[in-house]
């Protein structure tokens, strides 16, 4: 099989494995028995929460008939395109999906937003919109929110 790199850069591995796993008729726990993995790990690739170790892609290359590699090389240009976007977000959450209501006693522009991240996300979390919480979710990570807030919900929809 004849894989294009440059038309898979950025997406996460899991996404082309799923869909090469589709192409082939090929269901995912056998196919992960068959690398001597455990089902979890691939369903978790395949599903984008989970990234590719060299030995995994080297498994995977092998099983599908692929180039050595080219699982690896995937999953490092999704690193590097995951990178970008942090680095483009800069030191601050996306402010234009922020209201500045949220933030009525203070300069919104001047918020130290590493320093004050526990004042910032209550007050989100307290009384912001599913919008403004997943953009400040996105920005700290689930496991800063959760310390904060105890929860693992952004309304009905679980963070």
């Amino acid at each position: 099989m004849e894989l294009s790199i440059e038309m898979y850069k950025g997406i996460h591995p899991g996404i082309i494995l799923e869909r090469e796993l589709k192409k082939r008729n090929l269901k995912k726990g056998p196919f992960a028995l068959s690398l001597q993995e455990y089902p979890q790990i691939i369903n978790d690739i395949t599903k984008g929460r989970r990234g590719l170790t060299p030995a995994l892609s080297l498994k995977i290359d092998s099983a599908l008939g692929l180039e050595e590699g080219t699982m690896l090389i995937l999953q490092a240009y999704y690193e590097i395109k995951k990178e970008k976007q942090k680095s483009e977000s800069g030191d601050h959450p996306n402010l234009s999906i922020l209201r500045k209501i949220l933030f009525w006693d203070t300069d919104i522009n001047k918020i130290e937003w590493h320093q004050q991240y526990k004042t910032v996300i209550q007050r989100v979390f307290e009384r912001g919109n599913d919008d403004e919480k997943k953009e400040i979710l996105r920005f700290y990570g689930k496991a800063k929110i959760k310390a904060i807030t105890g929860s693992t919900r952004i309304a009905n929809n679980k963070i």
